[in-house]
């Protein structure tokens, strides 16, 4: 479809005009969002990087674990396949960088120039152009009316070379529009014909990008899934150890403080050399004479729980309970042994058991119930303590007998309790799985597992 020169010419013009008003701003836009990419994309992959480091470590301790060391091999393998994508992710991003966003503020800035010469040239030689063409016709005007006399025939000849003259310089008018046009829309098409290409580039590296992501993913995810698939299943390793220790019986722990006591019991240490000192409040809790705390020589004291004595033995035969009659005191001041290792610190109301039975210059030797810790305490920081020690008679090879119910307390019926569902079942229900059958006696409850 032809048109006229003119509409050619505007078309010249407009197409100018939108390189330089909207292409090149729009550019220039372009660049600055293409910055907020990379920065985008850089601080993605340093928190991705950062994530999978933390995945990592909480690999190293799996991999500690005798039970989950594979799945530690397996987190510290996601991590490192996760840590290669991002490389190559920031990789390629700075490929972006130096071939798309570099190059397009190097075009933008020299094309705002370029653009703008070529414009001006265009328009000032179609001005030259279109100013002799009208020079020429304008002449050829006047020639004309002077021609209307009686001597005509004189001005056809340069009337003539006029006419040839506008003809030529109008062709070369058109020519000079058409060529101008053309280059201009050339100008335009190379321009959005580089942007596309620069981003073609890039779109091939962002390919060859996943498919190397794909590759390294899915290449291992199988593996990583299959030690993760069953749950129950444990190394051959453990197996052995935890049947070990189901058929392998615990020992007792009198037996372990028996042993204990054994290898203790070599000797004491020696009594310390300065005389213990009686406190002024002793003779307030007993007004009477103080008298050893564990004499041998006390016949009616022995005589007198005699009969004490007898009743515990029968109640301990009838309950399936051992009871003991230890020789053991109660603390009514507290006392601190500083940096001598010899001596027994406690506080007020502890229960010691007497190792030695034989006073010492006011000092005694025993064991601190509540810590095991063994050492020299003055005896006037103590009174005898009549409580007796129950054991459990399993412990001490005696034959266990039925329970009295009137020999022990009562039991309180306890309730129902209710647990959560577990946190890591795929399958696990909004609420607990709690059937209960109420009984008079009892109840029952069926708890859901893993």
């Amino acid at each position: 479809m032809s048109r006229a020169p003119d509409d050619v010419s505007k078309l010249t013009e407009s197409t100018y005009k939108n390189v330089m008003e909207q292409f090149n701003p729009g550019l220039r836009n372009l660049v600055n969002l293409g910055k907020s990419y990379e920065k985008s994309v850089t601080a993605m992959t340093l928190a991705g990087k950062a994530y999978y480091d933390a995945v990592a470590r909480i690999g190293e301790n799996a991999i500690v674990s005798p039970v989950s060391r594979e799945l530690g091999v397996v987190l510290m393998e996601i991590a490192d396949a996760h840590r290669k994508v991002h490389d190559e992710l920031e990789e390629n991003f700075k490929r972006f960088h130096s071939e798309i966003i570099i190059e397009l503020e190097k075009k933008t800035e020299m094309d705002v120039k370029y653009m703008n010469a070529t414009f001006k040239r265009y328009q000032s030689e179609h001005k030259l152009k279109q100013d002799s063409l009208e020079r020429t016709q304008t002449d050829l005007k006047k020639l004309r009316r002077k021609s209307q006399g009686k001597h005509s025939s004189k001005y056809e000849i340069k009337e003539n070379e006029y006419m040839e003259t506008i003809s030529s310089r109008q062709m070369d008018m058109q020519k000079f529009i058409a060529d101008g046009c053309r280059e201009a829309l050339l100008e335009e098409k190379r321009r959005f014909c580089f942007l596309a290409d620069k981003h073609c580039m890039f779109s091939y590296q962002i390919s060859n990008f996943h498919e190397k992501a794909k590759e390294m993913l899915a290449m291992k995810l199988p593996s990583w899934q299959e030690k993760c698939s069953d749950i129950t299943k444990v190394p051959d390793t453990v197996a052995t150890m935890i049947g070990g220790l189901a058929t392998t019986p615990e020992q007792s722990p009198l037996v372990e403080r028996y042993n204990r006591n054994n290898v203790e019991s070599v000797g004491p240490p020696p009594a310390p050399p300065l005389k213990a000192q009686i406190s002024p409040l002793a003779n307030m809790f007993n007004p009477e004479p103080r008298s050893p705390l564990t004499s041998s020589s006390d016949h009616n004291s022995d005589q007198g729980s005699l009969g004490e004595g007898s009743m515990s033995r029968s109640t301990s035969q009838s309950s399936g309970l051992n009871v003991s009659r230890k020789h053991r005191v109660r603390t009514i001041f507290p006392h601190t042994s500083g940096n001598n290792d010899t001596l027994l610190s406690f506080d007020d109301g502890d229960i010691i058991n007497l190792l030695i039975q034989d006073e010492k210059d006011g000092w005694l030797y025993g064991e601190l119930e509540k810590t095991g810790q063994r050492g020299w305490f003055p005896s006037s920081y103590c009174r005898p303590c009549t409580e007796p020690v129950i054991l459990n008679s399993s412990y001490l090879g005696t034959p266990v007998r039925s329970l009295s119910v009137a020999s022990l307390p009562e039991q309180e019926e306890e309730e129902p309790v209710l647990i959560p569902p577990p946190d890591y079942s795929d399958d696990a229900p909004s609420s607990p799985m709690v059937s209960s059958t109420p009984s008079p006696q009892n109840t029952t409850i069926t708890l859901s597992s893993f």
